[in-house]
């Protein structure tokens, strides 16, 4: 990603999130509603405490054990009445509360399984030159680690924090309305405590972005070396990977203590600063029952709406912390929901029908730089024609060029000049999925999924019957092995298909392609991993399967490409020679060369 990540300043970074909450208008007015009531039922609570200690207590005169026992039973039955209103005020709170939790904790879960789904599809529709700079692990943090902090924003905090402003905003106009000099002296040391805070937050919310920067440095490494397990212990890199591991780990957390030392920080002065404006506020209220201006049951509404206040600014400070962090974690999904590809379908694609036969090809004077690499041209003025139904083989030395047609021709990237066309329209004006669905590629190195062998070649074609993915099997001379497998066809191969030998992913990979059945195969390498037994039998199946179609095949092993009806040699992204195998070992240039190291070999 770019190392120049903006940096917000204040929670209006969730704002980022109201395009996921519109769909849920619904959800969110019904949560609110509940969340109000409930705050509602809290704000209720010292009023009924004031009828309970004004009516039910002094007034009646029970506490001093006055009236005869008639008058004491209807003192009683009073008194009952008033516990009964506390009961009912608390019931309400526990149902409203517990409405309240429900709405807000689906609305979490659905939010953040909206915002995890379309960061994903997002990511996946970028081209490869986002994968350029970009680590996978960078991009899983940000699909658990940042998404599980804004649900628990959405989920929670939010709710938590609009529940106590509420509870507060009422509490304080209570009291202001019931004490109106005494607690507007109050609420000026509020303001006063309000703004330092705000103040002090903006470093808490830099510090909470830093902090999940250094997270995702952590999960980048440990993905990539994961996937290289094999390689990190055949040279003994487990020390040395663990340390480079640990400094990640010791840098993220080093920089949530920073950022936790600034949060406790902020959590002490606001609870301190506010508790002692509102104790002010007590004590003045204390003095006033001693002068009787107000009555005992006045100064207990007061303590419990002053109690109030008081926890509402505390939870405050506490979900203004959680505010300040998920914004710094929607900040980093909407950076890869802004990204933009800059491979796209035009917005009005050609319409092309699929060839009967195989399709036909013409490329015209590309020349093509990688973004990663500008200085160096991968191809230059580059151009062929493929009728339909011939198989050419492009060859070279390594870094000739020869993969980056493949990657132009399934339009991963755009050519800088140049131009392709397949069944005589430009790869550009064809919409993405219909360019792709009629190439089918072979890679170098077969990717299998953590799945059974079946799906792994319905893979080339959801809709395929179980009957047609046997019989790509076949023809790709896997079915034998996968038969052999402890439960067949739904045997599950692991992880990038770790249960399989080299030749036998490759095998699979071929008979995901020939289930496909697209019009243009492309052959990268694709026996380059199997033995000499295994190669003869796939050599065959793909000789079979290249009938009909156009194939182009990039091969390093010459003897596999000796039968193509033409061979293109390309040499620093340049196409220096073509003919058949005869005519360039004839010609004497770069392709027999290369032949004669293979044949000396």
């Amino acid at each position: 990603m770019t190392p120049d990540r903006p940096k917000g300043q204040t929670p209006k970074s969730l704002s980022g999130l109201l395009p996921f909450l519109r769909p849920y208008r619904g959800r969110i007015a019904l949560a609110l509603l509940f969340l109000v009531l409930a705050a509602l039922a809290t704000l209720v609570f010292p009023l009924a405490l004031r009828k309970l200690i004004d009516g039910g207590l002094v007034g009646s005169g029970l506490a001093a054990g006055s009236g005869g026992s008639a008058q004491m039973g209807e003192q009683l039955l009073e008194l009952r009445g008033h516990f009964f209103g506390l009961f009912g005020v608390a019931a309400a709170l526990g149902v409203f509360s517990a409405a309240r939790f429900y709405t807000v904790s689906w609305l979490g879960e659905r939010v953040t399984a909206d915002l995890r789904n379309a960061v994903y599809a997002h990511v996946l529709a970028q081209s490869p030159e986002f994968f350029e700079t970009t680590q996978t692990g960078e991009v899983l943090s940000r699909l658990t680690g940042d998404t599980t902090l804004v649900q628990t924003v959405v989920g929670s905090s939010l709710s938590m924090g609009l529940r106590n402003a509420v509870m507060g905003v009422g509490a304080l106009a209570m009291l202001v309305y019931s004490n109106p000099y005494l607690m507007l002296q109050v609420l000026g040391g509020l303001v006063l405590v309000v703004l330092p805070s705000a103040w002090f937050g903006r470093r808490v919310r830099r510090l909470s972005r830093a902090s999940q920067d250094r997270i995702a440095d952590s999960s980048a490494i440990a993905a990539e070396v994961l996937n290289a397990i094999p390689v990190v212990q055949s040279f003994t890199a487990e020390g040395r990977e663990t340390a480079r591991f640990d400094r990640s780990t010791s840098a993220a957390f080093h920089t949530a203590i920073r950022r936790t030392r600034a949060r406790s920080v902020l959590i002490a002065f606001i609870i301190i600063a506010t508790s002692a404006a509102l104790l002010w506020g007590l004590y003045q209220g204390a003095q006033a029952v001693a002068r009787g201006d107000i009555s005992a049951g006045h100064l207990g509404q007061t303590v419990v709406y002053v109690l109030i206040l008081a926890g509402a600014v505390a939870v405050l400070g506490e979900v203004y912390g959680d505010l300040l962090r998920a914004a710094g974690a929607t900040e980093r999904q909407m950076e890869l929901l802004a990204l933009r590809s800059p491979i796209a379908s035009p917005a009005q694609p050609v319409s092309a029908r699929l060839p009967p036969a195989g399709s036909t090809l013409r490329v015209s004077a590309l020349t093509f730089h990688y973004p990663s690499r500008p200085a160096q041209a991968a191809l230059s003025d580059f151009s062929l024609d493929v009728p339909a139904g011939q198989t050419v083989a492009l060859v070279g030395p390594s870094g000739a060029g020869k993969s980056t047609v493949f990657q132009l021709l399934l339009r991963f990237y755009d050519p800088d000049s140049g131009r392709i066309e397949i069944d005589g329209v430009s790869t550009r004006d064809l919409a993405l999925s219909a360019l792709r669905s009629r190439i089918g590629i072979v890679p170098q190195d077969a990717v299998l999924f953590s799945t059974s062998a079946l799906e792994n070649i319905r893979y080339g074609r959801p809709d395929a019957s179980d009957d047609e993915v046997k019989a790509a099997a076949r023809a790709a001379f896997a079915d034998e092995f996968i038969t052999a497998l402890p439960e067949g066809y739904a045997s599950f191969l692991g992880e990038r298909g770790v249960r399989l030998s080299g030749g036998q992913r490759q095998r699979i990979a071929i008979a995901r392609a020939m289930l496909k059945n697209p019009p243009l195969l492309l052959l990268d390498e694709a026996t380059s991993a199997l033995d000499a037994e295994s190669e003869r039998m796939v050599q065959a199946a793909l000789e079979s399967a290249m009938q009909g179609r156009t194939t182009l095949v990039i091969a390093h092993r010459l003897a596999t490409v000796q039968k193509a009806d033409r061979i293109v040699v390309l040499d620093h992204g340049r196409l220096v020679e073509q003919g058949t195998h005869e005519s360039l070992l004839a010609a004497g240039g770069v392709y027999a060369r290369l032949a004669a190291l293979q044949f000396m070999d």
